[in-house]
């Protein structure tokens, strides 16, 4: 699952590629958790002056939030 989001670092600018591309490069939960870090993790470096996002795959950077994946995690915290 760790592959779904992926960071680089290209002197200043730091990169987040969201990777799934067979679902739009939809976000989940787990996806924005660590997007979140990554943010937090740079906004304290003062090397890292931008942040490029962008998407996998051919269609498009993103499809919003993954129903389905939220749906899932909502219905598996419950069990």
């Amino acid at each position: 699952m760790n592959d779904t989001v992926l960071f680089a670092a290209d002197g200043p600018t730091a990169v987040i590629t969201l990777n799934r591309p067979k679902a739009l490069n939809a976000l989940t939960h787990p996806m924005v958790l660590r997007i979140s870090e990554a943010l937090t993790a740079w906004a304290g470096d003062p090397a890292v002056t931008r942040v490029l996002i962008r998407g996998a795959g051919e269609r498009g950077l993103c499809a919003g939030g993954d129903i389905r994946a939220i749906h899932d995690d909502a219905k598996a915290a419950g069990s």
